[in-house]
């Protein structure tokens, strides 16, 4: 545990580091990267180039000073992390490097402020957190090993079919390259892929499993992403796997990981599922593993894209909700094409709104799962917290600070 002491400097300092903390880490990246680059390759550049990263540090490390004192609040946090580091393979010996570079950012931004007292503060309690979450990461990569037919690090799969599912979306369904079995996973959780890019070194990417656990091989599915500015890297790896890899290709795959999934308790009562764009990936997964399994409560689909050029899916998810009466599919575009509103590929036109939740589905009793681009979660969660909805009913996946989410409330729904 952390000395009383401890936890006073850190409670003390916290207001003067969240005023900086973006400054810190925006100096920590460059700092590590160069002084450490082998741990470079842990990190997607398309997030660096972004500040995605940077906010999302930035945002964790402000949570865990704002907690010092109440570490079971950090949980699901921390869970998250854990998750995400076995994702790419994290070791205990990584922690103090980051560790030492971000003490010496801390020094950088924030000068004689940073007392050798606070120095050895901040440096207790980055390690307190650092051997909480290698504890955790030593049972996640303890069960990926253990599993029937389980494995650390990655494993070749084959790709077995390669399939398009919109414009810009391509499924590739994917069996292990030693003709062995697969482990199980929790419908929502993600796989990573590590790729030796022709041009450029790539850190691995996670991609969402879009089948239910069981069905015999991994799907992943891959929107096209283009650059995210001039000489940004933010559509490396999806070009590289539309354009690329070709049925009978190998891909190295990391073990299944993620801690968005649906509990047990939540499963017996209503369901509502949110995607908007390719955040439909995880949600899929869900959706049908409910259905396959039986025993579940009504399940109420929100599917959110552009029009029927773009949306993934479109006709595997009218099947699924033709095989089950407890299924209700509602799909809004934003910008439909002609001939989308005459063939009916779409309930209603327009965006999310929270007087249309109200009407459509159990707010006062579901528990809410969404996913997709950042607009559209800040829309979702603004409009839950709208009507009500308790927090503990409320689950999403998101790459970056939490707060991106929960603190806007954009009037407009922007889906892609």
């Amino acid at each position: 545990m952390l000395r009383p002491e401890t936890i006073e400097i850190i409670k003390r300092i916290t207001p003067v580091v969240a005023e900086h903390a973006e400054e810190i880490t925006r100096r920590f990246y460059p700092r590590m990267f160069q002084g450490d680059p082998a741990v470079r390759a842990y990190f997607n550049q398309a997030h660096q180039h972004s500040g995605g990263q940077q906010r999302a540090l930035a945002g964790a490390i402000c949570a865990y000073f704002a907690h010092i004192d109440q570490p079971a609040v950090l949980g699901p946090a921390i869970e998250l992390i854990a998750q995400k580091h076995c994702s790419l393979g994290i070791q205990p010996e990584h922690y103090p490097i980051v560790g030492k570079h971000l003490l010496a950012a801390i020094g950088d931004v924030m000068g004689d402020a940073v007392t050798p007292e606070i120095a050895a503060a901040v440096g207790e309690a980055y390690g307190f957190l650092a051997d909480v979450c290698i504890r955790r990461e030593a049972e996640i990569y303890r069960a990926q090993r253990e599993a029937t037919a389980g494995w650390n690090g990655y494993r070749k799969f084959v790709v077995e079919r390669k399939v398009p599912e919109s414009e810009i979306v391509t499924s590739f369904h994917l069996r292990p390259a030693d003709g062995g079995p697969l482990p199980d996973y929790e419908a929502g959780q993600y796989v990573t892929v590590r790729i030796d890019h022709p041009e450029t070194p790539t850190s691995p990417r996670n991609y969402s499993l879009s089948d239910r656990p069981g069905a015999g091989r991994y799907r992943i599915s891959v929107k096209r992403e283009p650059a995210l500015a001039e000489g940004a890297p933010g559509g490396l790896i999806s070009n590289h796997l539309h354009d690329a890899v070709q049925e009978g290709d190998e891909l190295e795959l990391g073990p299944p990981c993620g801690e968005f999934t649906i509990p047990a308790g939540a499963a017996s009562g209503p369901i509502v599922l949110m995607a908007g764009g390719i955040g439909i990936t995880p949600l899929l997964a869900m959706a049908k593993d409910l259905v396959h399994r039986g025993g579940h409560g009504p399940i109420h689909m929100l599917v959110a894209a552009r029009n029927s050029r773009v949306q993934p899916f479109a006709e595997e998810l009218k099947a699924l909700a033709a095989s089950s009466d407890a299924v209700d599919l509602h799909v809004i575009y934003d910008d439909p094409l002609a001939d989308d509103l005459t063939e009916g590929r779409c309930h209603r036109v327009g965006r999310l709104e929270a007087e249309f939740l109200r009407e459509w589905a159990p707010c006062d009793r579901a528990s809410f799962f969404f996913c997709g681009p950042r607009p559209f979660m800040q829309s979702a969660y603004a409009a839950l917290k709208a009507l009500g909805v308790d927090e503990d009913r409320i689950r999403f996946e998101f790459f970056g600070p939490r707060q991106d989410v929960t603190s806007a409330a954009p009037s407009a729904l922007q889906v892609a």
